[in-house]
């Protein structure tokens, strides 16, 4: 089963908070917080791997557990599987502005025609959000990340209006699952994509 945590990183941008959680992750984390820039950006890197920790003491993870972590805006989210040699990757955007140009450039056609298609402005929007975050789910999901063209496949809709991988390449010919969440008071799309069926609702947690 996947099982689906967010949190929020609000409490990591007190300095002293800050520090105490920051000397509880492994040195290769340090390393990649102290690379950044900004105090938010810095925060929302030691969350995600703060909410992974606490995932794992809270309950019986295995120890192969496959994970993926997202971070955006104002919160980090984790997605793990406990099935045996699941994949599974999730995605965590705040919805900003329309980035039309960014559909036009990356997405498949008929992705992009949906999205210029929808009347809607806000509905616009947050569906330009909704395919980001399943498409990033899925690149995240097989482990090859940017090396696959976003263009090389495409994110459907079942009858019921689920999301769904279409047309991707060969290689990648396990069957991947997808499932959206929205939750009240956090603007940003979250999409998880894995090949283990069972997907868990999303489970809100404090850092």
């Amino acid at each position: 089963m996947v099982r689906v945590y967010i949190a929020k990183i609000t409490p990591l941008l007190i300095e002293k908070n800050y520090g105490a959680y920051y000397r509880k992750i492994p040195a290769w984390r340090q390393e990649k917080a102290d690379k950044l820039r900004f105090k938010e950006d810095k925060a929302r890197s030691v969350g995600a791997w703060i909410l992974w920790e606490k995932i794992q003491k809270a309950g019986q993870v295995p120890q192969e557990a496959v994970f993926n972590l997202s971070h955006s805006g104002d919160y980090v989210l984790c997605a793990y599987s406990d099935a045996a040699k699941a994949q599974v990757g999730c995605d965590l955007e705040e919805v900003k502005e329309l980035r039309l140009s960014v559909a036009r450039r990356f997405f498949g056609e008929g992705e992009y025609r949906h999205i210029a298609e929808t009347k809607d402005p806000e509905c616009k929007t947050w569906l330009f959000y909704r395919y980001w975050v399943l498409k990033e789910s899925f690149m995240k999901a097989t482990r090859k990340g940017m090396a696959i063209d976003m263009r090389s496949y495409e994110i459907g809709w079942d009858q019921e209006g689920r999301p769904v991988i279409a047309g991707k390449p060969e290689e990648y010919a396990d069957a991947y699952y997808c499932r959206e969440y929205r939750m009240q008071g956090v603007n940003a799309a979250i999409a998880v994509c894995t090949t283990d069926s069972d997907i868990g609702e999303l489970q809100a947690i404090e850092l």
